[in-house]
């Protein structure tokens, strides 16, 4: 699917488990999206200084629920988002939401 408008974009997708939560793969879907003039917003960047283990879980939904429920109208999904507990209620967030919703494929 080609995206032509420029869009509101969430990027979601696995972290949990992966090699450095994966932040190499949003922070590069994030890149390439917004060099396309795309708003992007990536949970990867999300404002933590602590301990990675440690994060505020509850603090983070909070933001990134509002972000989907008020701003987003595209959701893009990354490699492995089907058997990530977090990107699945996300998923589902969009679709409660009737959020346009595309998996990752390399470009959109």
């Amino acid at each position: 699917m080609k995206l032509i408008r420029k869009r509101n974009i969430y990027l979601s997708g696995p972290m949990t488990g992966l090699p450095e939560f994966n932040y190499p793969t949003f922070y590069r879907v994030a890149a390439q999206l917004r060099q396309s003039g795309h708003r992007v917003y990536n949970p990867a960047e999300f404002p933590y200084d602590g301990d990675p283990n440690d994060f505020p879980i509850r603090k983070a939904f909070a933001s990134y629920c509002n972000f989907i429920c008020l701003e987003a109208d595209t959701m893009v999904m990354l490699p492995g988002w089907e058997r990530s507990k977090g990107a699945l209620a996300e998923r589902q967030l969009a679709l409660n939401c009737a959020i346009d919703i595309i998996e990752w494929r390399g470009a959109l």
